[in-house]
């Protein structure tokens, strides 16, 4: 046989390895699929293990899709909370058409006070109205009048809210075996110990119940608190928090504070004052003048001898030279 023929028997028998490796191949991996899609383990000896690890975090991921947090916006528990302000020709108009279309949708009022005065009318509500209506209401009262201010917040709860369920739940259960323990009590303390332990236990599961209603409150019912005022009326705009004026104005505050302390403390200690500094001096006058009248009188000052001198007066002038006596030649 030459060497070309060799050459081309050499690459058939590759090819044909070749197809019978890919046929293995193909084999083995249906084999597989079919075991896993009939339930059957693998035979490879850390399949197992990994099969199991590959359910459990399926279990797992199901567990936490089923009693995890929904996501989804129209399951969650959002707090709404709205403040405007809204100027308005007849206040006390405003405030009944604003009651009635709160009562309207389902709600009802929580707060209202007013004030009459024609130059400074103002009336400000408080609403609670359902979640769902509570953006229809807020742009409702914005029409009343002319809208100066308007705020709306929101806050998600719904963590908290999961929270609370997990707890009360875990709860119940404590509270439930605890009271299974007592009914199995056999003596006096542990009767007792048994019922101190069921009575912290459903405190504490009463105040996890309260947190849950007061945020199932907050999240059903939104809060919008409306202040209408009079076409006169004078409203506080939000100042600086800086300037001349601001400083000054808070250093007149700052005075008047320790002012009214200073005076508050002396009011507190005037009366001690009173009682007590009073009857004090009073003793201390009578001491002084007792020692007064005790003390002997002063008498005229004696004279002390001392030495003579002379006797003052005017001091003689002394005589005029006299010219010497010339001498004769």
């Amino acid at each position: 046989m030459t060497g070309q023929g060799r050459r081309r028997r050499a690459v058939a028998l590759a090819a044909m390895g070749l197809v019978a490796v890919l046929a293995a191949g193909a084999c083995g991996a249906d084999g597989g699929k079919n075991a896993s899609d009939s339930g059957m383990p693998a035979a490879a000896p850390n399949a197992g293990g990994a099969a199991k690890a590959e359910g459990g975090a399926d279990q797992d991921k199901a567990a936490g899709g089923s009693g995890g947090t929904d996501l989804r916006v129209d399951q969650r528990s959002i707090i709404y909370t709205g403040t405007m302000q809204v100027r308005v020709e007849d206040v006390d108009r405003a405030a009944r058409e604003a009651t009635a279309r709160a009562r309207e949708a389902g709600g009802f009022v929580g707060g209202d006070q007013r004030t009459s005065e024609s130059a400074d009318a103002r009336a400000e509500l408080i609403l609670r109205v359902p979640a769902d209506r509570f953006t229809a209401l807020i742009d409702g009262l914005a029409g009343l009048g002319k809208q100066e201010r308007r705020e709306i917040r929101t806050e998600d709860v719904t963590e908290e809210t999961v929270d609370l369920d997990a707890r009360i739940a875990t709860q119940r259960a404590r509270v439930d075996s605890a009271r299974k323990l007592l009914a199995r009590a056999t003596s006096i303390n542990d009767l007792v110990t048994l019922e101190n332990e069921v009575g912290r236990r459903e405190a504490d599961l009463a105040s996890l119940e309260a947190k849950k209603r007061r945020l199932a409150d907050l999240t059903a019912l939104s809060t919008i608190t409306v202040a209408f005022v009079g076409p006169h009326a004078v409203t506080v705009e939000k100042e600086d928090d800086l300037g001349f004026l601001v400083g000054l104005r808070g250093g007149w505050s700052a005075f008047l504070s320790s002012l009214t302390v200073a005076l508050t403390v002396l009011g507190a200690v005037l009366p001690f004052a009173l009682m007590i500094g009073v009857p004090v001096a009073l003793l201390i006058w009578l001491a002084r003048r007792r020692r007064a009248r005790r003390a002997p009188p002063a008498g005229p000052a004696r004279m002390v001898p001392g030495p003579a001198g002379p006797v003052p007066g005017p001091t003689p002038s002394a005589p005029p030279p006299v010219p010497a006596a010339r001498s004769g030649p």
